[in-house]
This record gives C-alpha cells, sequence and structure tokens, in this order.
C-alpha cells in the first residue's frame, strides 16, 4: 500500500502545487517540499519491510513488496508492482534527488511556478514507477510519463536555446522508447503463440523460450532504448545539449535519476529475458562502453561551458555502468549499482553547483569566472568536495563503484579494463582545471561581489556530503541488500553460471 500512496502522493500534491500557484507563487515550492516529506515518510516505511522468498518460474526471487490487481484482463494487462533491494534504493534516491532538485530552483523559477512543480513531481512519480512495473505494458506506460514532464521542465525553464534542446531529447528518448514497445508487443505476441495465454508481466516473459535469430531483434529494442536513457556512445548526443539548456532542477533529476532508469532497464528487463541475445552483444556493448568512457573525458576537457562540461563527465561516468553490467559477474554488477547511486549524488551536486552559479553570474563560461572562492567559501569547498568525489577519490562512493566495475571486468577482458582506467587520468584533468578555472586564480578587476550559498542549499548539500562519505567508507549495507536481489535475477534468467563469471 505505501507504494501505491507514494505515487499517489507525488501525483497528487503535483496538482495541488498547480493549483495554488493562484494565491501565491510562492506557494507551490512549500507544497512540493511538503509533498516529498510525505514522500519520504512513506519510503522510509518501504524500507522497515523484509524479503520475502518467492517461488516465480524454475527459482526464487526476493522482494519486499509484490502488488498485483487486474487491469485489462483481455490482453493479460495487471497493475504489476515489486518492490526487491534495486527498486527499493532507487526509489530512495530519487526521492532524496527530488528534494535538491526543489532547493536547487528555490531562487531560480519565477514563471509559473505551479506548473513547474507540477511536472517536477510528476517526473518523479513516473520514474517511481519505472523502477517499480513490472508489467511491460504499465512499464511503458510510466516510462511516457517520466519523459514528458521534463521534455515540458526543459522547453519552457530552460535557456536559449531550449527549443531545440528539448526536441532533442524528445526525440531520442520517444524513438527508442517506440522501438522497446515494438519489442514488449512482439514478445507478448511470441510468449501467446506459445503458451496460448496473453500477458505482459514480467515474471511469465522471463519463462518465455525464443527462437536465436528473434530474440535477437527483441533484445535490440530494448538494449537500444535504455542504452539511449543511459546514454552510451554513441547514442550519448542528445545529453549535453539537453544539460546545458535545462534549468538547473531538471539537471538535477536528468543526471541524478533519469539516466540511472537507462542502467536499471538493461538489469532488470535486458539481460533476464534475453540472456542468450545478451551474450551475443556483451562485446559490443562493453567496447561502447569502454569508447564512452575515453570520449565523454576527452570532450569534457575541451569544454569552457560548466555545464557542457559536467554533461560529458556524465557520458564518460556512465559507462563504466555499461560495461560493468555486461561484465554481468557479481562484482562488475555491483560496481555498476554502486556507481548508478554514488553518480546520482556527486553529478546533481555539480550541476546543482553549476546552475548557481549561472544564477548569480549570468553565465556558464569557465573563462569569464576565477577566483570565486575569495567570495563563495562554502560554495568553493562543497564543490571541491564532489570534484574530488568524481574523480573516484578512496572513501568517497564513486570510488567503491569505479574499483567493483574495474575489478569486475579486469575477470572478463583485460583490455576494456584498461580502457576504463585511462579513462580515470583524463577525469581528473578535466575536474581539476575546471576547479581551477571556476573557483581559483585571479578575479577579474570589475567583478561585482556575488552571494555564496546559504543555509538551504548548504544543508541538503551537506546530506548529500555524508551519503556519498558513508558509501566510501562502509558500503557493506548497500551491498547487503543488492546481492540477494542480483541473485534472484541470475535464477529468473536462467543464465549459464559460466556465462556470468566469465571465468574458467
Amino acid at each position: 500500500m505505501e507504494l501505491i500512496l507514494l505515487m499517489a502522493v507525488l501525483m497528487l500534491g503535483g496538482g495541488a502545487a498547480w493549483l495554488t500557484e493562484a494565491w501565491d507563487e510562492a506557494l507551490p515550492r512549500r507544497v512540493a517540499m511538503g509533498t516529498l516529506a510525505v514522500a519520504a515518510v512513506l519510503t522510509y516505511m518501504l524500507w522497515q519491510g523484509s524479503d520475502q522468498s518467492i517461488a516465480l518460474g524454475t527459482g526464487t526471487s526476493d522482494w519486499r513488496l509484490l502488488i498485483s490487481h487486474e487491469w485489462i484482463p483481455r490482453f493479460g494487462i495487471s497493475f504489476l508492482f515489486g518492490l526487491d533491494g534495486i527498486s527499493l534504493i532507487m526509489v530512495s534516491l530519487t526521492i532524496i534527488l527530488g528534494v535538491v532538485a526543489v532547493v536547487s530552483s528555490w531562487h531560480e523559477i519565477e514563471k509559473a511556478t505551479g506548473f513547474f512543480h507540477f511536472n517536477l513531481l510528476w517526473t518523479l512519480a513516473g520514474v517511481v514507477g519505472v523502477f517499480t512495473a513490472l508489467d511491460l505494458f504499465l512499464f511503458f506506460f510510466f516510462w511516457e510519463v517520466m519523459l514528458i514532464p521534463m521534455y515540458l521542465l526543459i522547453a519552457i525553464w530552460g535557456h536559449e536555446a531550449r527549443s531545440y534542446a528539448s526536441m532533442k531529447f524528445f526525440l531520442f528518448t520517444q524513438i527508442s522508447g517506440l522501438l522497446m514497445l515494438v519489442s514488449i508487443v512482439a514478445l507478448v505476441f511470441v510468449n501467446h503463440e506459445v503458451t496460448g495465454v496473453w500477458t505482459f508481466s514480467y515474471f511469465d516473459l522471463v519463462e518465455t523460450v525464443l527462437p536465436p535469430d528473434i530474440a535477437y531483434w527483441l533484445m535490440l529494442g530494448f538494449f537500444i532504448a535504455f542504452v539511449v536513457k543511459l546514454p552510451g556512445f554513441p547514442f550519448h548526443t542528445w545529453l549535453p545539449d539537453a544539460h546545458t539548456q535545462a534549468p538547473t532542477a531538471a539537471s538535477v533529476l536528468l543526471a541524478g535519476i533519469l539516466l540511472k532508469t537507462g542502467g536499471y532497464g538493461l538489469i532488470r528487463f535486458t539481460l533476464p529475458l534475453f540472456p542468450e541475445a545478451s551474450q551475443q552483444i556483451a562485446p559490443l556493448a562493453m567496447a561502447l562502453g569502454a569508447a564512452g568512457i575515453l570520449y565523454g573525458a576527452v570532450l569534457a576537457f575541451a569544454q569552457v561551458d560548466f555545464k557542457r562540461l559536467v554533461a560529458y563527465s556524465s557520458v564518460s561516468h556512465m559507462g563504466f555502468v555499461l560495461i560493468g553490467v555486461y561484465a554481468w559477474n557479481e562484482l562488475a554488477l555491483q560496481g555498476a549499482m554502486m556507481q548508478m547511486i554514488a553518480h546520482g549524488f556527486s553529478t546533481a551536486a555539480l550541476f546543482m553547483i553549476a546552475g548557481a552559479l549561472q544564477h548569480r553570474l549570468h553565465t556558464r563560461d569557465m573563462m569569464a569566472m576565477g577566483g570565486l572562492w575569495r567570495d563563495m567559501p562554502r560554495m568553493g569547498a562543497i564543490a571541491m568536495f564532489f570534484i574530488i568525489a568524481s574523480l573516484g577519490v578512496p572513501g568517497l562512493g564513486n570510488f567503491v563503484g569505479e574499483f567493483l566495475v574495474l575489478a569486475g571486468v579486469f575477470r572478463v577482458e583485460i583490455t576494456i579494463a584498461v580502457i576504463a582506467t585511462i579513462g580515470l587520468v583524463a577525469g581528473a584533468a578535466y575536474a581539476l582545471i575546471a576547479m581551477q578555472r571556476v573557483f581559483q586564480g585571479p578575479r577579474p578587476d570589475n567583478a561585482a561581489a556575488v552571494a555564496d550559498f546559504g543555509v538551504l542549499e548548504v544543508g541538503v548539500l551537506f546530506l548529500m556530503m555524508v551519503a556519498l562519505t558513508g558509501i566510501g567508507i562502509y558500503p557493506q549495507p548497500l551491498l547487503d541488500v543488492l546481492e540477494p536481489v542480483l541473485a534472484s535475477i541470475y535464477q529468473l534468467s536462467n543464465t549459464d553460471v559460466a556465462w556470468i563469471g566469465r571465468l574458467p
């Protein structure tokens, strides 16, 4: 019940924020923050549940919560939601970064504040649905619910080239999503031919025995949709434009949680539904991930636009998720999940800092900045922390994810691991140069004083710093939550254990 309430609260809260704009333009912010406070309480209640092993197909699966009600029984479509360790962690990250998004827009958004927070909260509701829907028709429904409000956030409240960036974002994600819908429908038809039953249930479809050639083409529909959203090279070109033109809150949500739906989809759907076809494409997927790591790092190094630099760094960091997923052993897969969590915190924080700088200085050009630590010591210290975190320094969460990915990939393909490691070195160069250009060096003589972070911004960023430090120093609690879930996915996928480990 808490899971349904969580999505309902976010949707109703969005509607309430829109309606209250008529009374006071500042009221929607408070309504959104109150909505997220209630959502946080419901999320905490979800953590209080305990895993139960449920017999599904040929194996068992550990779920904290399963909800199933008929919706369109004629076609086997149902309200099927499930919450396991992976879903619970990603839903929690969604609510936390929702708070960060509202705080980051507190002083930035001044027009149509009600409609802005409506779209923000509905984006969060769509993401929660994506992370928990186990009926594939329902999953696609929430995939659309997630994308349309994000398109509006960029198109209405974005910067100078917002129309181009929002349309590019929409076309990339919508066309790839339609490919996934075709694959979903085709998979349902193939399953009906075999079993005589219409169903969109994940647990039924994962048992479908597919001819190899059909399985490969259906897998491609899912793979392309999720890699575009990740984004993986060469499907990444929508991301820098979307991030650069998006308002700060949209950049926080886009980097922190929407990109993670791509990695989640690969782990939850692509590999279990099409294990043999995924094995065929694994070398190509890992090569694309390694290319993305280097390509994103090199292009980030060449940027003078702060937001665009952080956007290309996301392409590089999410490449670790792609190679970790398709290495498909315990270390790499856990590393991919930890990388998604840590990247959600660190990159969302950097976009919040970039947005705050643009709001204060009216520019994203790092060459026009310099010496800002003098006027903004709090922002400078916080930026230094998150830049160091993004470098993968030991003791912080990003290091745990990248180390586990590299350790797992090294068992599979040493060349890919070496290329990914080179990407880490390039990452250190662009991150430290950005810190030097923005906060160190001489301050322009005619530069006016700018306001530092206030209590609200410092408070929410401090909590993210604590989270990254906690994950970096003691990641075991999160790994304990992930371990049984990954074992369940192995069982549901009926994947050969020798392939999972790729070891003799």
